[in-house]
Protein backbone atom coordinates (compact mmCIF):
# COMPACT_ATOMS: atom_id res chain seq x y z
CA UNK A 1 0.00 0.00 0.00
CA UNK A 2 1.37 3.21 -1.21
CA UNK A 3 0.55 6.42 0.80
CA UNK A 4 1.61 9.76 -0.87
CA UNK A 5 1.57 13.09 1.16
CA UNK A 6 0.07 16.25 -0.30
CA UNK A 7 3.20 17.58 0.09
CA UNK A 8 4.90 16.50 -2.94
CA UNK A 9 8.87 16.73 -0.82
CA UNK A 10 7.77 13.14 0.97
CA UNK A 11 6.86 9.80 -0.21
CA UNK A 12 5.99 6.64 1.85
CA UNK A 13 5.42 2.82 0.89
CA UNK A 14 6.36 -0.31 1.54
CA UNK A 15 9.15 -2.48 -0.41
CA UNK A 16 9.73 -5.97 -0.32
CA UNK A 17 12.91 -7.89 -0.27
CA UNK A 18 13.33 -9.86 -2.79
CA UNK A 19 15.73 -13.60 -2.99
CA UNK A 20 18.90 -11.84 -3.56
CA UNK A 21 18.83 -9.51 -0.98
CA UNK A 22 17.98 -6.21 -3.36
CA UNK A 23 14.77 -3.65 -2.80
CA UNK A 24 13.15 -1.48 -5.37
CA UNK A 25 13.35 2.23 -4.81
CA UNK A 26 10.05 3.29 -6.00
CA UNK A 27 10.18 5.28 -9.49
CA UNK A 28 8.21 8.68 -7.32
CA UNK A 29 11.74 8.00 -5.36
CA UNK A 30 14.09 7.81 -7.91
CA UNK A 31 12.39 11.10 -9.17
CA UNK A 32 12.95 13.00 -6.02
CA UNK A 33 16.07 12.88 -5.21
CA UNK A 34 16.97 12.83 -9.56
CA UNK A 35 18.42 8.94 -9.14
CA UNK A 36 18.88 7.41 -12.32
CA UNK A 37 20.55 4.32 -14.18
CA UNK A 38 23.76 3.69 -13.31
CA UNK A 39 24.44 6.01 -10.17
CA UNK A 40 26.15 4.79 -6.72
CA UNK A 41 24.33 5.37 -3.86
CA UNK A 42 26.05 4.81 -0.41
CA UNK A 43 23.71 2.85 2.50
CA UNK A 44 24.87 3.82 5.63
CA UNK A 45 24.11 1.01 8.86
CA UNK A 46 23.88 2.03 12.14
CA UNK A 47 22.28 -0.36 14.63
CA UNK A 48 21.16 2.23 17.12
CA UNK A 49 19.85 4.55 14.42
CA UNK A 50 18.81 2.44 10.98
CA UNK A 51 19.74 2.33 7.45
CA UNK A 52 19.59 5.46 5.10
CA UNK A 53 20.66 5.60 1.48
CA UNK A 54 22.14 8.90 -0.18
CA UNK A 55 23.54 9.37 -3.54
CA UNK A 56 27.26 8.77 -3.36
CA UNK A 57 28.03 12.31 -5.35
CA UNK A 58 25.99 14.02 -2.14
CA UNK A 59 29.04 11.86 0.52
CA UNK A 60 31.52 13.07 -1.70
CA UNK A 61 31.03 16.77 -1.48
CA UNK A 62 31.11 15.88 2.06
CA UNK A 63 34.65 14.36 2.58
CA UNK A 64 36.16 16.77 0.09
CA UNK A 65 34.47 19.77 2.25
CA UNK A 66 35.70 17.72 5.40
CA UNK A 67 39.44 17.13 3.92
CA UNK A 68 39.59 20.51 2.77
CA UNK A 69 39.06 21.54 6.68
CA UNK A 70 35.51 23.00 6.47
CA UNK A 71 34.20 19.91 8.52
CA UNK A 72 33.73 22.40 11.69
CA UNK A 73 31.61 24.54 9.27
CA UNK A 74 29.33 21.43 7.79
CA UNK A 75 28.80 19.77 11.34
CA UNK A 76 30.29 21.91 13.91
CA UNK A 77 29.58 19.25 17.02
CA UNK A 78 31.97 16.36 15.10
CA UNK A 79 35.21 16.09 16.49
CA UNK A 80 37.61 16.72 13.48
CA UNK A 81 39.26 12.81 14.17
CA UNK A 82 36.22 11.51 13.73
CA UNK A 83 34.89 13.83 10.84
CA UNK A 84 38.59 12.95 8.81
CA UNK A 85 38.08 9.65 9.15
CA UNK A 86 34.63 9.38 7.97
CA UNK A 87 36.20 11.84 5.18
CA UNK A 88 38.44 9.28 4.04
CA UNK A 89 36.33 6.05 4.48
CA UNK A 90 33.81 7.89 2.03
CA UNK A 91 36.80 7.94 -0.81
CA UNK A 92 38.08 4.81 -0.39
CA UNK A 93 34.04 3.45 -1.10
CA UNK A 94 33.94 5.65 -4.15
CA UNK A 95 37.16 4.46 -5.16
CA UNK A 96 35.50 1.08 -4.77
CA UNK A 97 36.73 -0.18 -1.54
CA UNK A 98 33.82 -1.04 0.37
CA UNK A 99 33.93 -1.26 4.35
CA UNK A 100 32.69 -2.69 6.74
CA UNK A 101 32.82 -2.47 10.65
Amino acid sequence: MKKKSKDISKYMSSVKVGPKGQIVIPKEVRDMFGIEFGDTLILLADTQKGIAIQKMDVFNKIADAILSGKGKEIYPELNEEDGLTFAKEIKKISDGEATKE
